[in-house]
């Protein structure tokens, strides 16, 4: 019988995870990102060998249009918190990355600084695989980053649309970057993004743009005020920043630090957290049996017939997928 190797033994592996050991660190990232079967159980293995140290990172949210710089405000609030002596790690959940076939954070240039810091961690989105199986390697990733040490972690939207949504419900704070001078039309946020933030940052609010920027921010404020807060003990503030000279971000991190004593205070956080957790594993499961539907041998040649007949239309939608319930033995 073949030795398992060393890097992939769990028990090894949490050991040097959770002494600080950055090469531990991608090698988890990396099984915890693998489909074979026995690199899964082994990354479960992990997962749960580290679970106790677990949990006690800030979890921050940011998303907004391209463009509007949440490359440069990542690398600069990132380096203020490691200045200040936090640990940070920064993931990406990246849908574009499924068609395209690699990673938009694939080039760290876009954080200079914090690709060379020794107290920050940037990881790309998986290269492959759907946004559900996307966000469920970059929840596990956070755990392991959580487990060696880094107490704050930076999830960045790069996609739109429903990838805003998904990183929204696995963070404890959720931060909207928006442009100054431009209506909520004209950048492409809908009002959904809007109901879910937890903050309004007004970016690029230097120069010439402070004036815009301010201005945007009233429109903004004016737009939450129709809207229902999530919390009764908490009003998503707007502020103006700029990511590039460094203004408005020690004000931004402040009131991260606020909402996590009210959220503590009221009960709402460790709430959010649970809740987070289940959906997480209705989340798995779900991709679990999609992935037995697709490899199982009684469905998946029958898969493919009956998707082409739902195709042409010889084939009722409702009765393609009773066949495919009965041949996974869920029918009644």
């Amino acid at each position: 019988m073949m030795k398992k190797a060393p890097s992939l033994d769990p028990e090894k592996l949490a050991a040097d995870l959770t002494a600080g050991k950055r090469a531990a660190l991608a090698r988890a990232i990396t099984l915890v990102e693998s489909k074979k079967s026995e690199h899964r159980h082994m990354a479960h293995q992990l997962i749960q060998k580290v679970l106790p140290l677990t949990g006690r990172a800030f979890r921050l949210g940011i998303t907004g249009v391209p463009g509007v710089g949440k490359s440069t405000t990542i690398d600069t609030l990132g380096s203020n918190l490691t200045a200040a002596g936090h640990k940070v790690a920064v993931l990406a959940v990246d849908p574009s990355s499924t068609r395209t076939g690699g990673s938009i954070l694939g080039d760290k240039t876009r954080m200079s600084r914090l690709a060379v810091d020794p107290n920050a961690f940037i990881r790309p989105s998986p290269s492959a695989g759907t946004l559900g199986g996307v966000a469920a390697k970059t929840r596990e990733t956070m755990l392991l980053c959580e487990a060696a040490g880094f107490d704050v972690i930076l999830v960045e939207t790069v996609g739109i649309g429903q990838s805003e949504t998904t990183v929204a419900d696995m963070v404890d704070f959720f931060l909207v970057l928006m442009l100054p001078g431009a209506g909520d039309e004209l950048q492409g946020i809908k009002k959904g993004v809007l109901e879910i933030a937890d903050m309004i940052a007004v970016n690029k609010a230097e120069g010439e743009g402070a004036t815009r920027a301010r201005s945007a921010a009233s429109d903004y404020r004016a737009a939450l005020h129709i809207l229902a807060p999530k919390s009764p003990t908490w009003t998503p503030p707007v502020i103006t920043i700029s990511g590039l000279e460094n203004e408005g971000l020690d004000h931004l991190w402040e009131q991260t630090g606020i909402f996590r004593e009210r959220m503590q205070a009221s009960g709402e956080w460790q709430e959010k957290r649970s809740q987070q957790q289940v959906a997480w594993m209705w989340d798995m499961l779900q991709q679990r049996m999609m992935e037995a539907l697709k490899t199982n041998s009684k469905t998946a040649g029958r898969l493919k017939t009956l998707e082409s007949s739902v195709r042409d239309g010889t084939t009722a939608v409702s009765l393609a997928v009773d066949e495919l319930a009965d041949l996974m033995g869920l029918q009644d």
